[in-house]
């Protein structure tokens, strides 16, 4: 018969097992599937929020489609230094390369120009009592932060953006 910290160890075992393999990556099948999520496909999405939110994180979709903000100075991106490109989080959207990341002091990752003219839009921002200007991504309008007139040349343009609305694939050693 059993002792009564047998059965407790087996329990304890079998919690710290499963727990070891549901952070391993390979038992991700929780992850929801983004259909909407390509790097080479740039046409236009309509998407509506409740498709969306079908398909997002509750964390990127606060940010991407409810326009939130993350917290300053938490973000993966801030002090990242990695040659490669930054993609939208939500769909896939080239949007900055690493060469046009610059070192700030605001909290979130910020660059002085975006990969190409059409990656972003811009949208006026008069929330929070300031008017500011939103910088959405071009291809599904996903919120990725606001750009500043206070970077450094060759734009002087500071877009500073939320980590959780980029995606990073760093460039490979050749």
């Amino acid at each position: 018969m059993k002792k009564p910290v047998e059965y407790i160890g087996a329990a304890l075992m079998t919690v710290l097992l499963l727990g070891a393999t549901a952070c391993s990556g390979k038992a991700q099948s929780t992850q929801k599937q983004n259909p909407y999520y390509s790097r080479t496909d740039t046409k236009r999405l309509t998407v509506t929020n409740a498709e969306w939110k079908k398909v997002l994180s509750p964390e990127l979709y606060a940010v991407a489609r409810e326009g939130e903000t993350e917290f300053a100075f938490t973000g993966k991106y801030y002090e990242y230094d990695v040659k490669g490109t930054y993609y939208c989080a939500a769909c896939g959207n080239p949007l900055f390369r690493s060469t046009a990341k610059f070192s700030t002091t605001c909290g979130w990752p910020s660059f002085y120009e975006p990969l190409r003219a059409n990656s972003v839009l811009y949208k006026e921002d008069n929330s929070h009592s300031m008017t500011r200007t939103e910088v959405l991504c071009g291809r599904c309008d996903a919120h990725l932060g606001h750009i500043f007139d206070d970077g450094p040349k060759p734009t002087g343009k500071r877009f500073c953006m939320n980590s959780i609305s980029l995606d990073f694939e760093p460039d490979t050693q050749k």
